[in-house]
Parts: C-alpha cells; structure tokens; sequence
C-alpha cells in the first residue's frame, strides 16, 4: 500500500498495518550515530538517530519534535512522561510513521519513528505521525479489547492539540473529519468497538467516540468542560502509557472530573453493540459547512460555541 505523509483514509490504514513491523523493531539494537535530548518543563527526551541516510538535516526532523512535544505538552498541561527515548530509524523511501510503547529500556515512553530518507521539508512539516505517537504517551496501556480507546483518543486530540498550537487553522481538521469520520461508523455484522477490530473502527470509530463524548460534555456543562479536561484528569492521576489501567478506572476519573457520567454511559452503549451517528446532522449543529471543498463556519448553529471550544487553548498547567 502506497500512502502519503497527509492525514487521509490511506495513512491511517497505513498507520495500523506498521505496527506489525514495529513490533519486530523494537527487539533490534541498532547504532546510534547521533543523539540530541530535548527538556519541556520537567520532561527530558532522547531523540536518537540510528544509522542510515537521511536528505534532510537532522535538526529538522528534531525541530519537528520539538514542535509536536509543544503541541502534546500545550494540550495537556504539561508533557506526560518525564522521560522517554525517541529512536528514529531512517528507511530507504518516502515513508513516516511509528509506534509507541510503554516502560521500555527503562524509559517511561519509548517511540520508533520510521523516517524515509527522502521525505521532504514540506512533508516534515505537514506530519501529523509524531503528535499521534506523543499522544499515546497520556493514556495508561488498556486490554486489546480497548485498544481503539487508545488509536481514538491519539486520532482525535493530534489535530486538536495542533490547531491549539497555531500549526494549523480549525478548518483543516473539520474537513478531515468530515472526509474521515464516515469510516468509523458501525457496518453491517458490527458488533461495538470492544469486539470489532478493524482499522475503521479502531481508529476513526474510536476518534468518533471522542468527539460525541466531547460533545456531550460540553453540552452537558454549557460548555465549561470538555473532553480535553478529562484527559489532563486522567493525565494528572498518574495515567501514562507505562501503567497499565482497566478501562473502567480511566473512565471513571474523566467522568469524576468532568462532573458528568457521559464517558462511562457511552462505554456501556458503544463497546458491545453498533451505535450509529447521524453525522450531517452532527455537521450542522456544530455549524460546519462544505462547499466546494471549502469548509465554512455557521456562527447561529446550535452547537457552534462548543465547534470553537474544542480547538481553543486550554490554560497551561505547567
């Protein structure tokens, strides 16, 4: 499957499918030929490079890190782990993507990042991978069967926390999820996110799930909270990638913060059977229109204060 660097249909599945032979990199040992440790607060990170050409400097690819911690850091608070290892391993095509795990080499979080040779400054730029990887660094490790809790919450808060950090205006990602969200709804034979598994599902369907928690919150607290600060709950009760949590106490700690039950109401619904959404209508009440390709916000749509709530920065925590 040949896929670019943009955020579409194909990286997703392209995403899913790397993890296979992720799984495989994280046994070697490479070499290292070069490391560089990034500081965020408290946090430290260990950018190393193992051998291989790459056309672009390496200081831009760590730039690029650089950027995608802010953003990660900016939309929870702080970092999540205060230490992690980033390996990048330099592949011979156009090709980026990771994968993420926990308590590894004796760092909380440890990334492999593939990154082709040739990728472009262009492309490095428009990367959405990296901020995905980072992500997954705030959500403590769930059973399998949770394991679209993880890719949804990672495909939902990268373009939100982005748009936070000015890399992008918010009509970008609402065309995305426009174009995206429609994969994550339930097919035929679906039986709930926790016991259909593919990459639709797991990846969009969870994002889905997200963004009508979001919602919901929102709706529910007229907009004071959101699905933002349930995260930086979880976060602050110790919930990184190197815990490994049942879903019903992550649940329960967003719920507790929020002041609401809708996390874990949406669970009970969502996990074990096909939950449909009417998405025009979702588009409409959020006021997000599509024009000729061209994404317009409608200020007297019922929900469009919560629209402009979602992707606006929340107050720092460090």
């Amino acid at each position: 499957m040949q896929c670019n660097i943009s955020r579409t249909f194909c990286s997703l599945a392209l995403l899913a499918t790397s993890m296979l032979s992720a799984q495989q990199d994280v046994h070697r040992k490479p070499h290292v030929a070069f490391t560089r440790t990034l500081t965020v607060g408290t946090s430290t990170l260990q950018v190393d490079f193992a051998d291989g050409l790459l056309d672009l400097p390496r200081t831009a690819i760590t730039d690029r890190i650089q950027q995608a911690v802010h953003a990660v850091s900016l939309y929870y608070g702080r970092f999540p782990v205060s230490r992690a290892r980033i390996l990048i391993l330099p592949t011979a095509n156009r090709d980026l993507h990771g994968t993420t795990w926990g308590d590894r080499e004796g760092f909380p979080a440890f990334l492999i990042l593939h990154i082709g040779q040739s990728v472009t400054r262009e492309e490095l730029t428009s990367d959405w991978i990296i901020t995905h990887e980072l992500v997954h660094t705030a959500l403590p490790s769930l059973p399998d069967d949770q394991h679209w809790l993880e890719e949804g919450i990672a495909s939902y808060v990268e373009p939100i926390a982005r748009v936070q950090a000015g890399e992008m205006p918010p009509e970008s990602i609402w065309a995305d999820m426009l174009r995206g969200m429609i994969n994550g709804e339930p097919e035929r034979g679906d039986h709930g996110l926790n016991n259909t598994h593919t990459w639709g599902r797991t990846y969009w369907g969870g994002a889905l799930f997200c963004l009508v928690a979001d919602i919901e919150i929102r709706r529910q607290t007229h907009n004071r909270l959101g699905l933002q600060d349930a995260l930086r709950a979880i976060l602050r009760s110790g919930g990184t990638i190197d815990k490994e949590w049942p879903i019903a106490q992550v649940l329960a700690i967003g719920d507790t913060a929020t002041g609401t039950h809708v996390l874990q109401q949406m669970y009970a619904r969502w996990s074990t059977a096909p939950v449909p959404v009417d998405l025009p209508q979702l588009w409409r009440q959020l006021g997000i229109r599509s024009t000729n390709n061209t994404i317009t916000f409608d200020p007297a749509a019922p929900d469009s204060a919560i629209r402009a709530a979602i992707t606006r920065p929340g107050a720092a925590e460090f």
